[in-house]
């Protein structure tokens, strides 16, 4: 599902020049769960974007699920990652002029189909039944994050991306989210890039990976 073979990636800061990600290779199944830890800063958020396409790499190539994102414009990464990925941002990324169902509604609707029953069953799945009709602001910092995994998910991505989906979570919902998360690589075969320092996500994940000063190591593996 994932392939990356030498990606390098870099921002200048001022007159600096800080290189993120250097030569990083990745493999990762189809339907496999995987966690990313490593310590803040090290480019857990910038790798994940480059997986995405919302950045591109330097150097390197970059293939998700057969495709070759550094051959496709703007516009098509923009349209792949619409149909075919789910991303979870630490910054939750609500509309915050639209309700939790509207949110919802989003990815269905820039993929042409709507399903308010589909939304609202995983509203339901995410312990937000009661919240459809509620506005961003009106919603606590987890309730926030229950809707973007919602959201995410609700277009049925063959690849999840997640940072820190369950660090504004408490402990018993975090869990009930994992469960969710488990259950769609058993059930639906959705692959899961969740970047996170929690030992419990750390746990359930068939396979852990540290990036630490631009490049990946193998924690733990099957």
């Amino acid at each position: 599902m994932i392939r990356l073979q030498q990606v390098s990636k870099g921002y200048a800061e001022g007159r600096q020049w800080r290189q993120i990600l250097n030569g990083v290779d990745l493999h990762v199944r189809r339907a496999r769960f995987v966690c990313l830890t490593g310590r803040s800063g090290s480019g857990k958020s910038t790798l994940l974007n480059v997986i995405s396409g919302i950045d591109c790499a330097d150097a390197g190539l970059v293939s998700i699920d057969g495709t070759a994102l550094e051959g496709l414009d703007d516009r098509a990464r923009t349209l792949y990652r619409r149909k075919h990925l789910g991303f979870v941002f630490q910054s939750f990324n609500l509309v915050p002029t639209l309700t939790v169902t509207e949110n919802l509604a989003l990815p269905q609707e820039l993929n042409g189909k709507v399903d308010a029953q589909h939304s609202a069953n995983w509203l339901a799945q995410v312990g937000l039944a009661e919240r459809g009709n509620s506005f961003p602001d009106e919603l606590s910092g987890g309730e926030q994050q229950r809707v973007a995994i919602a959201r995410a998910l609700v277009h049925a991505p063959r690849l999840l991306l997640a940072d820190e989906p369950t660090g504004n979570l408490d402990q018993r919902t975090g869990e009930q989210i994992l469960d969710i998360l488990e259950a769609l690589c058993e059930q639906s075969g959705t692959t899961l890039l969740v970047a996170s320092h929690s030992a419990e996500v750390a746990r359930r994940a068939h396979c852990v990976i540290e990036l630490a000063d631009g490049s990946l190591r193998t924690v733990t593996a099957p």
